[in-house]
């Protein structure tokens, strides 16, 4: 009997999935629209609100959220499957930083302030950003309170930003309305802004958050991971097609043996990444503690960060001259890649990471 439910679940998550990635064909086309991506580089806020707000009508922002908060509560699987396709699509929207201030204003013990943030977040209206990094290369929130917040992705359109203060040795939230705050912001490699932000007080909505956002920035790291696999799976894909059609002595340079050895390499690149990354996210479905599931989080960000930058690498060489101009759409998949490598921890982090988490049966 238990063998028989087992199936039936994992047949539910199957068609969950499926029914996702179908969803997100009609908003993020995988390999669909790049003149939206083009037109959208390098212009304020960097991404389209419009699509945003969609993607909240659809429930993305708050798949992960229960649903007594107003959230889908679906699990880590589909949300990597989701951003699996938000990466292969290029899009620009910033789903997972979103996904991680909806975890943060659900959480249990946050105060009656957070509903309408989180209301409104949930939906698309409203955009709130967590501002919790203090450096680069690091995953863990230090909350010092004078402390300028960086790297926050497309802060430019955020309404507000969740701010995780250190006081009295816990973690509180504070919301910041992007209203006269003290924020920059700065180019970044794939046509988007990082913003920095210098904390100015605002209203504590929650007392402590340190276990919720180590749990919600391990999930966003994860989330990332799978972002980066649909880029390289994408780029891996354009390469292929390139490879079919390019004619060179009369037949397709795909033919020729030492073209196909590093497609071939490629092609196993991408199917360690996946399989990492849909382990991590089985792994964290599954309950796993602390230790197992920041190994396993740290094991795919790290694969998935250094395979993408090869596969993409190798995609704009593959390409021959032309890869390289900017005109080409395949350096829009390096550009992409060299921008979420290093979003919630660089590899070298996740690997050093892994290193001390992972028991002697994994490492």
């Amino acid at each position: 009997m238990s063998e028989v439910l087992e199936r039936e679940g994992v047949e539910e998550r199957a068609e969950s999935i499926r029914m996702i990635r179908e969803s997100a064909a009609g908003i993020a086309p995988r390999g669909g629209d790049r003149k939206r991506i083009r037109a959208l580089r390098f212009k304020e806020p960097g991404f389209d609100p419009a699509v945003l707000r969609q993607m909240g009508e659809q429930g993305w922002i708050g798949l992960r959220v229960p649903e007594s908060r107003g959230g889908a509560g679906l699990g880590m699987s589909e949300f990597c499957a989701l951003a699996e396709e938000m990466g292969a699509a290029l899009a620009p929207e910033p789903l997972i930083p979103a996904a991680l201030s909806a975890a943060l204003l659900a959480a249990p013990g946050a105060a009656s302030g957070a509903e309408g943030p989180l209301d409104a977040l949930l939906g698309g209206d409203q955009l709130v950003l967590t501002a919790w990094q203090e450096a680069a290369g690091m995953l863990e929130a230090s909350g010092t309170a004078d402390a300028a917040r960086v790297f926050i992705p497309q802060a430019g359109g955020a309404q507000a930003f969740l701010v995780p203060v250190r006081e009295g040795g816990r973690l509180s939230l504070r919301l910041q309305p992007r209203e006269g705050a003290d924020l920059t912001l700065e180019k970044t490699q794939d046509g988007a802004f990082y913003g920095t932000l210098r904390p100015a007080g605002g209203e504590v909505i929650a007392e402590d958050v340190g276990g919720a956002l180590e749990l919600a920035l391990d999930e966003a790291a994860l989330a990332t991971a799978a972002c980066l696999l649909g880029v390289m799976d994408q780029a891996f894909a354009l390469t292929l097609d390139y490879l079919r059609t390019r004619q060179q002595f009369g037949k397709p340079i795909g033919s020729f043996q030492a073209l196909q050895h590093r497609a071939a390499d490629l092609k196993v690149q991408l199917a360690l990444s996946r399989a990492s990354v849909e382990a991590a996210a089985a792994l964290l479905d599954g309950g796993a503690d602390r230790a197992a599931r920041r190994a396993a989080v740290s094991r795919a960000k790290a694969r998935a960060s250094d395979a993408a930058m090869l596969v993409t690498r190798q995609a704009i060489q593959l390409h021959g001259g032309i890869g390289y101009t900017d005109e080409a759409d395949i350096g829009l998949y390096l550009r992409k890649t060299m921008v979420l490598a290093n979003q919630f921890g660089p590899s070298a982090l996740h690997r050093r990471r892994f290193a001390a988490e992972a028991r002697e049966d994994e490492a």
